[in-house]
């Protein structure tokens, strides 16, 4: 078989291939976002459970005329300091999160249980 032959194979397979999967699991909701990195995984695992938040963070959110909606874009965009957060826990691991929201500088605290995370302290910086 000649050469030319075996790339006409190969490339009609190929977009074969890549149909089959674009048609037929591509509307199954699979995800191939970067959710690899550390980082990334805890921040994803917290934002698909359910969240409450403490009494004392709802009245720091009032007070700063922020909502949870800060919150949610804080999960999103912000980083893990895995230095300052607890996670050898047998139950629910502590996150401590970081990140810029609204020109404010957030710092959450996180307990992330098996079926449930709560945000328990706030700490609100005005960014420069």
């Amino acid at each position: 078989m000649s050469l030319l032959k075996r790339f006409v194979y190969y490339f009609g397979g190929l977009i074969l291939g890549i149909c089959f999967l674009y048609f037929f699991i591509g509307g199954s909701g699979a995800s191939c976002e970067m959710d690899y990195f550390p980082n990334a995984r805890v921040l994803k695992n917290i934002r698909l459970k359910e969240r409450t938040f403490s009494e004392d963070v709802l009245r720091e959110l009032t007070r700063q005329q922020l909502d949870t909606a800060a919150i949610s874009q804080l999960l999103d965009d912000g980083n893990v300091l895995f230095s300052e957060s607890d996670t050898k826990r047998d139950s629910c691991n502590i996150y401590v999160i970081e990140g810029k929201v609204t020109e404010k500088l957030l710092k959450i605290t996180v307990e992330n249980c098996n079926k449930k995370a709560t945000v328990n302290d706030i700490l609100v910086v005005p960014a420069n």
